[in-house]
């Protein structure tokens, strides 16, 4: 598979996440999702637990009252628009409804320059 669709992916099963979170929040409950996890007790053996998986809201609460949705590739924000890392949101409603337009976009190939870019920032962190 290309990079840039790896990429793609990456992105769009983290906007899955964000989404299923934010619908979890309206409905008053709590969204986390299971991940195996590895570990090796006193005498050696290792044993494979399931632990909830920390998933940290893209969404904050602006000084103004409404809802700011920031866009993250690992650890990098994407800019949506030149020089904009932020979308505000006049209700927290909107939410999900503007998670699911940026997943389509993401889908679409619409943002693959910023990704790209958002990658290339990562990389640059690990040959340090």
């Amino acid at each position: 598979m290309p990079t840039v669709v790896q990429r793609r992916n990456k992105l769009s099963d983290k906007l899955w996440e964000q989404i299923q979170l934010a619908e979890a929040k309206n409905a008053g409950a709590s969204y986390a999702p299971l991940k195996t996890k590895r570990l090796k007790d006193i005498e050696g053996n290792i044993k494979t637990l399931e632990v909830p998986k920390r998933i940290k809201p893209w969404w904050f609460t602006a000084q103004n009252g409404k809802s700011c949705l920031v866009v993250r590739y690992g650890s990098k924000t994407i800019e949506i628009a030149q020089g904009k890392t932020a979308i505000e949101l006049d209700k927290p409603e909107e939410l999900i409804r503007t998670l699911e337009m940026i997943k389509t976009a993401v889908e679409a190939g619409e943002l693959d320059a910023q990704i790209e870019r958002a990658a290339g920032l990562l990389k640059e962190g690990f040959s340090k």
